[in-house]
């Protein structure tokens, strides 16, 4: 791996440990709205503008979809499938609220129906940084029962490996069972017969580990009436990985399926960055031995020239399902860097179709260079971004925040959205927390993904700050330590406009100058790749820019690390410390 192996790995073992964090104390979305303060900043007229290269030259046929399927921060995705419906997860980490949950009767064309974790007694990343929270959930059906569960885990409040379940997955979710069992990534497997099983990454056994990265995957017998593993039916049924002599590494994000009586255990490998994988292993017994298929990896863009064109990469993290037509589906991660080779959109949820005709499945074309669009299934016809399903390829996304519901693209960050937000014919509200930005605690800022390359994101904002305490104004945030500010703030009688860059938590000004806020000011990041340029205008047409044109380099995962892309927000702080 490049260097992107110590953002990764370290940190992912620093990660196990964190299941110590507080309890978080904010009320639940559905308890809490704060009361509009009459000073507080008022957001309205935002637009979300893709212009990748890649869409302009691959136009679609009428019978041709994209993949990436969900663009953005949209990593690690789950399937499950009852009947003609399918529904699919994401990891969400310290996002609030968390694992958003899309339904699909064909596979293209998808629906955000909600969150899984949308309560504080589900979610508690108070205190979490932005990279921790929520893991790698599972989202099973279990035909026996008639029931969904979403297994994953919660590196804060104390929560670790945890359960929720449901009848209706657009209907709301139980509040978690707390699992006993160290470990990362576990996966519910439902047998024919009824019973249930628990596989999950582990440690090797306390001074086992014979290597850095060096993990196993344990199964476990599932209590479904008391929603625990059975104690002392835990087992070792991968060692290191496909080859333990070859000295795999973070053998993760297992799944067990059955086919023709036969169980398959499928699994990343080699980390999340650009020596991923995805391996299969067979056996004739749920419990094991597993072994490993001999044309392992079965998906990955490991081996392909670094400087390729349309460079899709970091593929595995997979899950399968039986698609609509009768053959076979895969949802995996993957990510698409700019021109730098910089990944600031995050990694997002990508889609082949499986051939699974022989004994192992083969993803088809998942070991050749991705391509972005694909055929879709007989009959289905591609209606992305019309009829309320989720857009891809270039697609732009206008809120006026009008509606009495928040659309679901919305997210807060470490607390619920409605402790600080007022929607309404004028448009967004937003009342300040004395928190700001680089601090691990809710931040009163609604974020919305960033989901290109290249963009142009808009918004008009109402708002005179009072003091230099107070400032409001647009965020491009990878993270806590790694952000920028466009912001209004005051200075003596004077209110500003500043641009600020957070680098490893260290703020620099670069550009500031006074701005007259008594008529809204619209603000503005257009971005191309690694070149950031942001504008504002007082008369709604005519933008000027402020500071030049910057780099991005700290939006991307390969400088700031962890695990998420890039946010775009809406924010609001009685707590600012840029000063002009």
């Amino acid at each position: 791996m490049n260097s992107l192996k110590f953002n990764f790995l370290p940190k992912r073992t620093f990660l196990l440990g964190l299941a110590t964090l507080l309890t978080s104390t904010f009320a639940s979305a559905q308890e809490t709205k704060k009361p509009a303060l009459k000073d507080a900043p008022v957001f309205s007229q935002f637009t979300y503008r893709g212009d990748d290269r890649i869409y302009k030259e691959n136009p679609l046929g009428p019978d041709e979809f994209y993949t990436p399927i969900l663009q953005g921060c949209y990593p690690d995705p789950s399937i499950t499938r009852k009947g003609n419906d399918y529904y699919l997860v994401n990891s969400s980490f310290a996002m609030f609220p968390g694992v958003p949950v899309f339904h699909s009767n064909d596979l293209v064309n998808w629906k955000q129906i909600g969150h899984v974790l949308d309560r504080t007694s589900q979610l508690k990343v108070e205190t979490s940084g932005i990279s921790a929270g929520v893991y790698a959930p599972d989202i099973k059906y279990n035909k026996n029962n008639d029931t969904f569960y979403m297994i994953t885990t919660q590196f804060s409040g104390g929560m670790g490996n945890m359960v929720v379940k449901t009848k209706d997955p657009a209907k709301g979710w139980s509040d978690p069972v707390k699992l006993q069992f160290d470990g990362i990534d576990p996966s519910l497997y439902f047998d024919d017969n009824g019973k249930a099983y628990v596989v999950h990454n582990d440690a090797p056994a306390k001074g086992k580990a014979l290597y850095e990265g060096h993990r196993v995957i344990k199964i476990w017998e599932y209590d479904l009436q008391n929603d625990k593993v059975v104690p002392g039916t835990d087992k070792i049924i991968v060692d290191g990985g496909t080859d333990i002599n070859e000295e795999p590494i973070w053998i993760e994000g297992p799944h067990i399926y059955k086919k023709n009586n036969r169980y398959y255990l499928m699994c990343a490998q080699g980390g999340t960055g650009d020596n991923h994988t995805e391996v299969i292993f067979s056996s004739d017994n749920v419990m094991g031995p597993y072994v490993p298929a001999r044309n392992n990896p079965i998906l990955t863009q490991r081996y392909f020239p670094k400087k390729r064109v349309n460079k899709m990469d970091w593929t595995g993290h997979a899950d399968l399902t039986e698609g609509p037509d009768g053959r076979y589906y895969a949802v995996f991660l993957g990510i698409r860097p700019n021109e730098k080779d910089q990944v600031n959109a995050g990694r997002e949820t990508f889609l082949l179709p499986v051939d699974w005709s022989g004994e192992f499945p083969v993803f088809e074309n998942g070991l050749v260079p991705l391509k972005p669009k694909l055929k879709t299934p007989t009959g289905v016809k591609n209606q992305t971004g019309q009829n309320g399903f989720f857009p891809n390829g270039n697609f732009t996304f206008i809120d006026n925040f009008a509606a009495k519901k928040l659309d679901y693209r919305w997210i807060g960050m470490r607390g619920p959205r409605e402790a600080f937000i007022t929607t309404g014919k004028n448009g967004l509200q937003i009342t300040p927390f004395a928190k700001n930005v680089k601090e691990v605690a809710p931040i009163s800022a609604l974020w919305h993904r960033q989901q290109h390359n290249a963009f142009e994101s808009t918004v008009t904002i109402n708002y005179t700050p009072k003091t230099e305490k107070d400032l409001a104004g647009l965020v491009c945030y990878q993270s806590e330590k790694f952000n920028y500010v466009l912001g209004l703030t005051k200075k003596g009688n004077d209110s500003y406009l500043v641009l600020a860059r957070t680098e490893k938590g260290k703020t620099s000004i670069v550009a500031s100058e006074k701005i007259d806020t008594r008529k809204p000011i619209q603000l503005q990041v257009v971005a191309q790749g690694n070149d950031y340029k942001f504008n504002y205008a007082t008369d709604k047409q005519n933008f000027i820019n402020i500071g030049g044109t910057v780099p991005g380099d700290i939006l991307s995962t390969n400088v700031a690390g962890g695990f998420t892309g890039s946010l775009i927000g809406l924010y609001a702080t009685s707590a600012n410390d840029i000063q002009p």
